[in-house]
């Protein structure tokens, strides 16, 4: 059986990209690079990684990652908007609910758009370390304050909640 080159492969990678004249960016081993490989060339471009030993798990677990924070951020995004159209927990809203809604829904806003950029930074450098075949350190300081803070929101809000609730249900 002959050997196929690694540039015959890539010609049947993808209809998609072949349609619409993206060529992917293969990165090797061997290859080394001064910034992040989200800036090479072109942008939009796949990126290739050869599969040695456990690469192919690590990146799907690197996705699996980045797309966990983006569910949490699209919940965020849900719950702010719920807490702004409707914070109330009987048929009319009492003023001090009125009064909490729009900055309530705002942190949580917030703390949405913070999830997700908490999870992309993760996802893109953890990315460029892979293509730099460097040890990999997945959570920081940031993720895991972003992680706190967001968390701490979420039994605050619990909290303000079930106050609210007993003392209108007196």
């Amino acid at each position: 059986m002959a050997s196929v080159e690694p540039s015959e492969q890539l010609e049947h990678y993808n209809p998609v990209f072949r349609w619409l004249g993206i060529k992917p960016i293969i990165i090797k081993p061997d290859n080394t690079y001064e910034n992040s490989v989200f800036l090479e060339r072109p942008l939009l471009g796949p990126l290739l990684f050869e599969n040695n030993s456990s690469d192919a798990r690590d990146h799907a677990a690197n996705e699996r990652t980045f797309l966990s924070w983006l569910r949490l951020s699209v919940y965020m995004a849900i719950v702010s908007t719920a807490i702004v159209l409707s914070f109330h927990l009987k048929r009319q809203p009492t003023v001090m609910e009125k009064r909490f809604a729009l900055p309530f829904g705002i942190i949580f806003w917030l703390l949405s758009v913070a999830c997700l950029a908490s999870g992309l930074a993760n996802y893109i450098a953890t990315v460029t370390k892979y293509s730099q075949r460097r040890a990999l350190v997945q959570s920081g300081w940031k993720t895991q304050m972003v992680f706190t803070v967001v968390a701490t929101a979420i039994v605050a809000a619990c909290i303000l909640l079930l106050s609210t609730h007993s003392v209108s249900s007196r």
